[in-house]
């Protein structure tokens, strides 16, 4: 099983197989991606979905996770990378909620920076000017969760924002996936849901960040195995996630002009 559907529900020894069986019986086409046969998707319910997709005869299925927020969070776009070997996803990179202010914006591009899988490219034009600001709702799914620990500037919190004390560090390096960044964060509440198709609960972890809280999903086997204490309201949870969702928002209307490739 893949580890990144442990965050949904899916125990390590759940058959893969299985699984894709029962999204191509009983799941529906994905919107904006490839032939309908290929590339489909099962709703658990809650706003989970589990995503099959084969690019073709040669390769296996692909088989993750997806969850359907429900606000939206402003990216200033620096970059959109296509990626080769799935062309109906792209890797948007740019700065988390910038601000209105154009003056601000100037010296501070945004809140923190993000990188972020979105499952929607197709939506997105050829073109778009350097610095537009796309609607995207992400979620984050563990890659390998640290620490989960009181928080010790909670009482801190309480007087100033705790969404200053976040930190979000997409990972750099050239050896690095993309999409993904290294994360310490304040849980506002959890959220509880049941994955109908094995029983297993699922926790939502929304957590305090910048302009608007961010959604996480964390593998209750990983908790297990490296005995990490269980997600608490107030507590501060770290780790490295991988960030993916859809464009909500921001695309330029049929007549906008775009000036700027990116690379």
């Amino acid at each position: 099983m893949d580890f990144l559907l442990e965050c949904i529900g899916f125990p390590p020894d759940h058959s893969l197989d299985a699984l894709v069986e029962l999204v191509r019986r009983e799941g529906e086409p994905a919107a904006w991606r490839g032939e309908p046969d290929r590339h489909m998707r099962l709703p658990l319910g809650g706003g989970l979905e589990v995503r099959i997709d084969r690019e073709s005869d040669r390769l296996g299925w692909g088989v993750l996770p997806h969850f359907q927020v429900d606000h939206r969070l402003r990216v200033a776009v620096d970059q959109i990378r296509p990626l080769p070997d799935s062309p109906f996803d792209a890797l948007v990179i740019g700065w988390a909620a910038p601000s209105l202010d154009p003056d601000e914006a100037r010296s501070l591009p945004g809140a923190y920076r993000l990188s972020a899988f979105v499952t929607d490219a197709r939506r997105l034009p050829r073109n778009l000017p350097f610095g537009h600001v796309l609607a995207l709702s992400v979620a984050g799914f563990a890659l390998d969760v640290s620490s989960i620990h009181p928080d010790e500037t909670g009482a801190q919190a309480e007087i100033r924002e705790s969404a200053a004390l976040s930190r979000i560090s997409p990972l750099g390096s050239s050896e690095d996936p993309g999409g993904c960044a290294e994360v310490s964060l304040r849980i506002r509440r959890i959220l509880h849901l049941v994955n109908p198709i094995t029983g297993f609960p699922v926790e939502i972890l929304e957590v305090d960040a910048p302009e608007r809280p961010l959604q996480l999903f964390v593998s209750r086997w990983q908790l297990e195995r490296d005995r990490i204490s269980q997600p608490q309201p107030g507590w501060r949870i770290e780790g490295t996630f991988v960030f993916s969702g859809r464009i909500a928002g921001g695309l330029p209307g049929p007549g906008a002009a775009a000036r700027a490739n990116f690379g």
